[in-house]
């Protein structure tokens, strides 16, 4: 099999274009119909069973963001970019919380809820017997799942990104009031437009070599 890259692929030019942008332009705004279908990506994006065990809160407010900022080691993307997304999981996973995913099914596919109780069956005796710890870190992964559908979205509009994991979680969960709302920070990504006088931009991009990356059996 050859791990060659398609000269074809625009996707891969995409994601050749994009990079952890360090510096935003502050002046440049995302527009509403391009935010629109980045969130729109991210409500598609794939998840176990589902559940999609996370939200994802938009910070425009300046007020706020300079609050994050300061907790998240003075890192300017916060502040300069269009917006700031911030990616919260699901700390536990509920009944509930399962019940009204089955519920929405039910509705959206004109099921009954007894038509899915091997479905249901299925989630209860999985995630929910999960350890409280194990629920949280399972929840953190699918959320960046949909990190990384953002990301490519971005790239496809010629929107820059950075995702950053370098803050106190425990204090964004405190400014965004995420504490009584069973939601804790796992990842964010402001999101918008670089600047010219960042330097990182015309890096070339370092990766792994396919054979170092890719096992085929």
């Amino acid at each position: 099999m050859s791990l060659e890259i398609s000269t074809k692929s625009t996707y891969n030019d995409d994601l050749n274009w994009r990079y952890a942008t360090k510096k935003f332009n502050a002046e440049k705004e995302i527009s509403q119909e391009d935010l629109n279908i980045l969130l729109e990506s991210i409500q598609l994006t794939a998840s176990s069973y589902g559940l999609q065990p996370y939200e994802v809160i938009v910070v425009k407010d300046q007020a706020t963001r300079e609050k994050l900022k300061e907790v998240a080691w003075n890192q300017t993307q916060i502040t300069d970019a269009s917006y700031l997304l911030v990616f919260a999981n699901l700390k536990s996973v509920t009944e509930n919380y399962v019940n009204t995913y089955l519920d929405n099914i039910a509705e959206t596919r004109n099921l009954s809820r007894e038509d899915l109780k091997g479905m249901e069956d299925m989630i209860k005796n999985t995630t929910l017997k999960l350890p409280a710890e194990s629920q949280n870190a399972w929840a953190s992964k699918q959320a960046y799942i949909a990190l990384g559908n953002l990301l490519s979205a971005a790239a496809n509009l010629k929107i820059d990104t950075c995702p950053m994991e370098g803050f106190d979680a425990e204090k964004f969960d405190e400014i965004l009031g995420l504490k009584d709302r069973n939601l804790t920070t796992a990842v964010i990504a402001p999101i918008g437009y670089r600047s010219e006088d960042d330097q990182y931009q015309h890096l070339a991009k370092v990766r792994k070599s396919k054979s170092d990356l890719i096992e085929v059996i």
